[in-house]
């Protein structure tokens, strides 16, 4: 099956392959690189403050080929009649190869250089202690570890004169780790960054864009070739993702647009079922039915009277579950939720063996409960199938991996992968920079990062509204690409409305109608 693609987000060592493959195997010179990125760098620099000209520009240059950018940028800007100082970390001497050739063609061009010692930054002159602009090219996307004692200093200068200079990073702020976005332990706050070619993972990991400001995402010059025969671990997910949308029929009805079947609530917990409901008819589910047990279907059914209803249980904690019953109606569906209030007794545990176990049964959405369940049991966690989603928030990730919360969220792309490696589903895993992870393809990053979605019953939402889309023919990857997009982008139009939060889950759902116009409305006009 062909993997639907998105925004490339390499990690800084597969960005490095791109860069070595196109110099060894294409023979495109580090040189050309080098001053293509500059270039696209003063164009970016330029869309952000305008011309340069008799404008005073200071820049940080670094001991490695972010420096290197640095010197070359600083040439651009000179000939452009810009009061330009380079401040450097290493003597010129010591820069050899490409950062080198730039360096010296850079003082050739008469750029103007100084040696950062020890007291540099006290004894500037009056002229350069509040620059138009400061440019940060002290360290790139190769940077690991914490900063070193002489660089830590020099962040913070930078960042203490963020109200009076325009900041613009290259490639990546300095000290803001390329894999993971967070700082390390401090980072340069920039104004807006320019990266070269593609956007590389940690810059869109939650929290980056604090550092970045605006991103500039600039080609410069990597063969197609490479950026195909290497594809990075990572994407980022884009308005592309519009092209899933399912195609509406003028001659549709209820029965070709997915019948999604609900299977939750238990005493007090009504709600949830109601709300992935919810999401399954936004989502354009021809109809939905919830399926629970029977002192719960009044309530139900006052409250959404949208949907059918089906008691498959004697007890409101689904003791005498009928698992006939339960059968007969998964085979009528087009997919399930399961999970959603259904609650942990004996009686939810064996309705859950009894999805499982269908040979003959949908697709499936596995939510809340059903994730405890399912974490508990070795032997149903191998009844799962390609097809099949599964949506933890970071605890239960934790508990179907036997981590801790903390665990998760200390490196969320390696608890994705591990999910991607050791389950033959789609996973979901939710939270800020929601990640879908699933089997020999990438790692998709979610850009949206929206307090609005940290509501209770957003991910019951969630649930119904990917179900919806397995329901109308949508892969399982597709399906839970295109149902985080939407819910993502619904979450942030909610922003407008309840900017200080406040919002409910309801308001999500009914927003995933202004999400999908959004969304369709990306598409490229019919022929």
């Amino acid at each position: 099956m062909n993997k639907t693609r998105f925004t490339p987000l390499p990690s800084p060592a597969e960005m490095t392959l791109w860069d070595t493959t196109s110099i060894h195997s294409f023979g495109i010179r580090e040189e050309m690189l080098m001053e293509n990125a500059s270039r696209e760098a003063l164009h970016a620099l330029h869309d952000e403050i305008g011309p340069v000209q008799g404008k005073s520009v200071l820049l940080f240059m670094g001991s490695g080929n972010n420096g290197g950018d640095a010197a070359a940028l600083a040439r651009h800007l000179h000939g452009l009649q810009a009061n330009v100082l380079v401040l450097h970390t290493r003597p010129l001497a010591a820069h050899k190869g490409t950062a080198g050739y730039h360096i010296r063609l850079a003082r050739r061009t008469g750029v103007q250089f100084q040696l950062l010692r020890q007291r540099t930054m006290e004894s500037l002159s009056a002229s350069w202690c509040n620059p138009d602009c400061i440019v940060d090219g002290l360290l790139g996307t190769g940077f690991k570890g914490t900063l070193r004692q002489d660089i830590l200093p020099l962040v913070r200068w930078i960042n203490e004169q963020r109200g009076r200079s325009f900041i613009f990073a290259l490639d990546i702020p300095s000290g803001l780790d390329g894999m993971t976005g967070t700082p390390c332990p401090e980072a340069v706050e920039a104004h807006a960054t320019v990266t070269f070619e593609a956007a590389k993972t940690g810059l869109f990991m939650p929290g980056a864009n604090h550092y970045t400001g605006t991103l500039h995402i600039r080609p410069i010059g990597i063969p197609r070739a490479v950026r195909e025969k290497h594809t990075p671990s990572f994407e980022l997910l884009d308005a592309s993702v519009a092209k899933l949308l399912p195609r509406q029929q003028p001659d549709m009805h209820k029965g070709s647009s997915g019948h999604v079947f609900i299977i939750g609530g238990s005493r007090g917990m009504t709600g949830a079922p109601m709300l992935a409901a919810q999401g399954a008819l936004r989502g354009g589910a021809g109809y939905v039915t919830i399926a629970a047990p029977e002192p719960l279907l009044p309530q139900i059914s006052c409250g959404q009277p949208d949907v059918l209803t089906l008691a498959v249980a004697s007890g409101d904690l689904w003791e005498g579950m009928a698992g006939a019953a339960l059968y007969q109606a998964t085979q009528r569906a087009s997919a399930c939720v399961i999970g959603p209030g259904m609650g942990r007794s004996a009686g939810a545990l064996s309705a859950l063996e009894a999805i499982l176990g269908n040979i003959e049964r949908p697709p499936l959405v596995l939510d809340a409960d059903a994730l405890f369940l399912l974490a508990q049991s070795t032997s149903l966690r191998s009844l799962l199938r390609e097809s099949d989603i599964l949506t933890p928030h970071p605890g239960e990730a934790a508990l179907l991996a036997g981590i801790t919360t903390s665990d998760v969220q200390a490196d969320r792309l390696a608890t994705a992968h591990r999910f991607a490696l050791e389950y033959p589903c789609v996973t979901i895993l939710k939270g800020a920079g929601t990640i879908i992870a699933s089997r020999n393809a990438p790692l998709v990053i979610s850009p949206f990062a929206v307090p609005q979605l940290a509501v209770a019953g957003s991910g019951d939402v969630l649930a119904g509204l990917t179900a919806s889309l397995l329901a109308q023919g949508l892969c399982a990857r597709d399906a839970a690409c295109l149902g985080v997009y939407l819910h993502g982008l619904a979450g942030s139009l909610l922003q407008k409305e309840f900017p200080c939060r406040g919002n409910t889950a309801q308001d999500i759902a009914a927003a995933l109608i202004a999400a999908k116009k959004e969304t369709a409305s990306c598409l490229p006009p019919a022929i």
